[in-house]
């Protein structure tokens, strides 16, 4: 199954989706990512150390320090992972209403993760950018 190229089309259909749960991007040892593995989003291995995000309930639950709480904003269109300027034009539409946002892209869709405090606000411009 190939994903949709074409950017107008892109944004046409990007159907934003609020996760209904609060995310956390936290760095842990070898041991701690092999221990969290199954409840873990993403790990990424850097040379300076291993990235997890996890739901904040399980980095509380285990005790494992983070800086901020993320929500997570899944659009829900297959986007092909060699479109050029998607999350670019989302992002800077985000930027200009100063919201950060960290971007996954998975192999289906593309996840944004926005301050907590940003969520709806980040809802409301990525729908009126579709």
């Amino acid at each position: 199954m190939v994903g949709i190229k074409d950017l107008d089309e892109l944004l046409k259909a990007m159907k934003p989706v609020l996760v209904d749960k609060d995310f956390v991007f936290c760095t842990v040892s070898e041991e701690q990512a092999d221990e969290l593995k199954s409840d873990a989003l993403l790990v990424f291995k850097e040379k300076e150390g291993i990235t997890i995000i996890i739901e904040k309930a399980v980095a509380d639950k285990d005790s494992i320090p983070y800086s901020a709480v993320w929500a997570m904003i899944t659009l829900t269109v297959h986007s092909d992972l060699e479109t050029v300027g998607f999350l670019a034009r989302i992002t800077a539409k985000l930027a200009e209403e100063g919201i950060s946002v960290n971007a996954v892209s998975a192999y289906y869709h593309d996840h944004l993760f926005v301050p907590l405090d940003t969520a709806e606000r980040s809802m409301e411009i990525l729908s009126n950018l579709s």
